[in-house]
């Protein structure tokens, strides 16, 4: 089980810009910020904005409580600058209910809703 994560970027602001309107509707608000990064999360920080160089783009998939929370992540992420790398949709090849949506952060990072349940 993970308990945070954090993620290199190249401008913290910019990526706050992106990030706190694309994690709302999955829940998830800024809890800490200060000189070690930005904490979004539920009650803790479960993902850091931390500054730096991207060495490397990664993949996250945060969960979603319900379909639309993936949809609205989806159009909330791509309204804040995002790229999309993936609409809604149920994506059958990892199991029958797994439905995902994909968008590129700005500096490149592959940042995921998804939700398992069947509706």
């Amino acid at each position: 089980m993970i308990d945070h994560m954090g993620l290199k970027v190249s401008d913290r602001e910019r990526s706050k810009a992106f990030y706190t309107p694309a994690l709302a509707p999955l829940g998830y608000t800024v809890v800490m910020d200060g000189q070690w990064g930005t904490g979004y999360g539920a009650g803790k920080p479960d993902l850091w904005l931390e500054d730096g160089k991207p060495s490397d783009r990664i993949h996250v998939a945060l969960k979603a409580k319900d379909r639309a929370a993936v949809d609205a992540f989806y159009q909330a992420a791509m309204a804040a600058g995002g790229t999309d790398n993936g609409a809604p949709g149920i994506r059958a090849h990892y199991h029958p209910n797994y439905y995902g949506a994909f968008v590129r952060d700005p500096d490149g990072h592959n940042i995921e809703a998804v939700c398992h349940t069947p509706e």
